[in-house]
């Protein structure tokens, strides 16, 4: 996730389109002017000012965003003792609760939830036309190489500090929340008087270990697949090593940092270890038997009143019309046969035990972790941890349950204001097991497959799509997210990059959200369904652009946006 492909090696973590890729910022009143003549929409030029919050969609889901200044007269002083005080907790909000990335993606929607929750991006999908969108208006050309280097760049940015510091309440301090950060980020804020209300980068760079993951799990009985921890600088030592604990010659190897799909290795032969080897060798590794199993993503918040365990999402990972990236996460989908109810129990238990874990290691606040469903034995194993708000959040707050409820980030929000409460955390996650199987959601993250590098001059608006009398999928109008999709023939498009702009392969297109299933096992494991194959086709189809010459000082190559870490 990287703008440079030497930097393939260096750690790499759990996002989606949290990363900023390497189109080169131009100016984009010039960039972006409309092509009535070709009859494709492109972008227009951000407006000197975000619209009136009276002209944008605005409902009973938005109207806490808007609330007026007698939430400060109504603020309850007391603890919170259940779900409705918390409503209204977050509906008064006074403090400034900023999310800052490449793209709003992640928690898009929560400011329908929490007054005074806005948005601080590199890349605005609207071009100005979201009301609770931030992002600088002159972006020079920066070579970006992080999550972290982008997020560290928007703190420092002059428009961006003074955006955060107008009408900030007395006393209070705005709030920071962001995927990736580090200590120059923790730096930053404490000079600006930020508070980044999340786990230290410390404690995170720590947990973010494969070979740490699996000593925690171990210690709070969230077992990992059969394995065993050590080295190994030849083939016959690693199957030496796996005989040990009876793990067979049909091998996974993991080594402790980067993106699942880029470094697990599936060895069965010695023709697999001399292709991999020079990437295992010196490294501390897991190496695990190979098991035939259902990957499932579950989120999860730890507080003061117990861990809170959100709903089960399946992984897309490696479609080849996705990404072109062998094994690479792009997308989630929630159904309600993820799981069955037996598993989602053994499941539900696993991560509130890994939650324990973390909380005994100084953790709090909003986690993920991939479990593994064996569907030979039906056992239910750990996976991996990811110490932080992931690509799954985007579904996990729109379910069922969260609108019976609050959005499962609300409960990491408390963990960090000024706030106390005391709730039942076990009747909390008893509804929301209750409630899992009661919706339908599905996103997919769509990559630069082809092995081009183009300057783009058209590209499909972000907002609502429908597929018409003809099956088309067509531009339906502008939309702030995809909380009013209400059916199968409904899509939100997040656009990332746009007009003005680079593509190249491995490049965030965008994100589309549908309320489809999109994986099939007809006819075999699980593909990509016809209809999400022509979402994909469709938007590819609005994006046109100029080849960038050879001597033309194109952008460094590489690709943002993965989920594995």
């Amino acid at each position: 996730m990287t703008n440079n492909p030497a930097g393939a090696n260096r750690r790499v973590v759990k996002d989606a389109v949290a990363v900023p890729g390497t189109g080169r910022p131009v100016n984009t009143a010039e960039a972006r002017i409309p092509d009535a003549a070709a009859g494709v929409p492109s972008a227009v030029p951000a407006p000197a000012s975000a619209p009136d919050p009276g002209d944008v969609e605005v409902h009973v889901g938005t109207d806490a965003a808007y609330t007026g200044e007698e939430a400060e007269r109504a603020q309850l002083r007391r603890p919170l003792r259940n779900i409705s005080e918390v409503r209204h907790f977050f509906r008064t909000n006074t403090t400034p609760i900023y999310f800052i990335g490449a793209t709003p993606f992640n928690l898009l929607g929560l400011d329908r939830w929490v007054r005074n929750f806005s948005y601080i991006t590199y890349y605005d999908g609207w071009d100005g036309g979201h009301p609770r969108v931030f992002s600088p208006r002159y972006k020079p050309f920066v070579e970006f190489d992080s999550g972290e280097a982008i997020n560290n760049w928007l703190l420092l940015n002059a428009e961006v500090r003074a955006h955060m510091t107008t009408n900030v309440p007395h006393g209070e301090r705005p709030k920071v929340a962001m995927v990736f950060f580090d200590e120059e980020t923790e730096r930053i804020c404490r000079e600006l008087g930020y508070d980044l209300i999340l786990p230290s980068a410390t404690l995170r760079n720590q947990l973010d270990s494969k070979i740490e993951t699996t000593k925690l799990g171990n210690e709070a009985g969230a077992y990992s697949v059969p394995n065993v921890l050590t080295t190994a600088d030849t083939y016959a030592q690693l199957n030496a090593e796996a005989k040990k604990e009876n793990l067979g010659t049909d091998l996974v190897v993991q080594t402790p940092y980067g993106d699942s799909g880029k470094t697990t290795f599936f060895i069965a032969a010695e023709e697999d270890w001399n292709r991999h080897k020079h990437d295992i060798i010196g490294e501390e590794l897991k190496i695990m038997k190979r098991i035939n199993n259902t990957p499932v993503a579950v989120e999860a918040v730890i507080t003061s009143s117990g861990v809170v365990v959100g709903p089960f999402l399946t992984e897309l990972a490696g479609f080849a019309e996705l990404t072109p990236y062998k094994g690479g996460w792009c997308g989630n989908e929630m159904t309600p046969d993820v799981l069955t109810a037996d598993q989602r129990t053994r499941a539900r238990e696993l991560v509130r035990r890994m939650g324990e874990g973390l909380r005994k290691r100084g953790y709090r606040g909003f986690f993920e972790v991939d479990v593994l469903v064996d569907l030979d034995t039906d056992d239910v194993w750990l996976g991996e941890l990811n110490p932080r708000i992931s690509g799954a959040s985007a579904i996990t707050n729109v379910t069922a349950g969260a609108y019976a409820d609050v959005p499962l980030f609300l409960f990491h929000l408390l963990e960090y204001l000024d706030v106390e409460f005391d709730l039942d955390v076990a009747e909390i996650n008893e509804r929301w097991e209750e409630l899992s199987g009661a919706d339908e959601w599905s996103q997919m993250v769509i990559k630069e497959t082809a092995d081009i590098t183009e300057y783009i001059t058209h590209s499909p608006l972000t907002g609502q799509y429908y597929l018409d009398q003809y099956g088309t999928l067509t531009y339906k109008r502008a939309a702030l997210d995809w909380h009013p999709l209400q059916n199968g023939n409904e899509v939100f498009f997040l656009r990332i990059y746009g007009a003005g702009e680079y593509r190249w392969k491995g490049a965030d297109l965008g994100v589309l959200v549908t309320k489809n299933p999109l994986q099939t096992k007809a006819g075999g494991p699980n593909a990509l369904s016809i209809r999400a194959k022509h979402f994909i086709d469709s938007i590819r189809a609005m994006y046109a652009g100029v080849p960038v010459a050879a001597e033309d000082p194109s952008p460094a190559l590489g690709g943002p946006g993965a989920k594995g870490d």
